[in-house]
């Protein structure tokens, strides 16, 4: 904007080769873009000064194209499958197990340290992530990032509002686990590993993963795509891109996919609704706070479980034990 009024200014000097342009005489004066205007009047010609419009300011879902957020979201994909590569070449350098594939596979599901290694490489991925995805939104600094991805609250959708929905969607994915079922999935082997993956996987859902995935997923790709195809159609799409993201690690239950998509669907939905990406956070962050907590007191829950489970208290462990699998990554 600088460089614009000093052009401006230097313009109007360089056609005006008399005096001092009007609005440039004293500091009381006319702005310097005004254009002065003679119109007739009754008491002879009267002097008017007219301001140009303020040209549009783009907002800061307008700064980034859909390339680039489909290159954001390519990226970060890309920096988790690094991620699990040099979690193994780690693991490999340390215990050096046996390098045929058929007993580096059976180590790899069954050892601790490698699983560890797994989750502990996630943290600077997603500190990546979000990095790039700041770079992306800010210009490098040259925007302000909560301006730009809409952090802040929404009309009539405050904090308690949105704990309430995540508390609504963490019950409703008790049902779905209970209504289909499923096998154990990847998640459940991790929490089972050790005590330290546990606690390490309750932190990851906590602290990291609802910034990083409501970034690239409601935050760059939302503004973009929904310009691109319109709101319905982002909605559906960012749900399938959500879930199929986190397809591998649920392949065998149904029920657990089901629950991603229907949270995944929820979240866009606000997104849209409110035109905001806060609540989409706290959402986020309430649901897998919920899940974190339970990952933290599962040992302890396992001692309550009566020697001879009644029934309905049976079907409530089972439906929160499957529900586990939920926390995202």
């Amino acid at each position: 904007m600088t460089l614009i009024l000093a052009s401006l200014t230097l313009e109007i000097i360089v056609d005006t080769p008399t005096e001092t342009p009007h609005g440039l005489t004293s500091d009381n004066a006319p702005n310097a873009s005004a254009v002065e205007t003679r119109t007739p009047g009754l008491y002879g010609a009267q002097t008017s000064t007219a301001f140009p419009a303020a040209p549009e300011r783009r907002t800061g879902d307008q700064a980034w194209g859909l390339a680039a957020a489909f290159g954001l979201w390519f990226a970060s994909v890309g920096l988790l499958v690094l991620g699990s590569v040099l979690a193994l070449i780690v693991y490999v350098a340390v215990r050096r197990p046996s390098l045929s594939a058929e007993s580096l596979q059976r180590t790899l599901e069954s050892d601790p340290l490698f699983i560890l290694f797994s989750i502990a490489a996630m943290v600077p991925v997603h500190l990546l992530t979000f990095g790039a995805a700041w770079a992306l939104v800010t210009g490098f600094g040259k925007r302000p990032f909560r301006e730009a991805v809409g952090w802040s609250w929404g009309e009539r959708f405050g904090f308690w509002t949105c704990v309430g929905l995540a508390l609504g969607l963490w019950l409703f994915g008790i049902a779905l686990a209970t209504m289909f079922g499923g096998q154990e999935t990847d998640i459940d082997r991790i929490i089972a590993s050790s005590n330290a993956a546990r606690l390490s996987i309750a932190f990851l859902a906590v602290a990291t993963a609802p910034i990083v995935e409501e970034t690239i997923y409601r935050g760059v790709l939302f503004a973009p795509l929904a310009r691109a195809v319109g709101t319905n159609a982002t909605i559906a799409i960012i749900s399938v891109m959500f879930a199929g993201v986190h397809l591998m690690q649920y392949r065998n239950n149904v029920g657990v996919i089901a629950a991603v998509v229907v949270l995944s669907f929820t979240l866009t939905f606000v997104r849209a609704r409110t035109g905001r990406l806060l609540p989409c956070f706290v959402i986020h962050t309430a649901f897998n706070g919920i899940q974190a907590i339970i990952i933290v007191a599962q040992p302890y829950l396992k001692t309550l479980t009566p020697t001879q489970p009644v029934v309905p208290q049976g079907m409530l462990l089972d439906a929160i034990t499957r529900t586990l699998a939920l926390v995202q990554i």
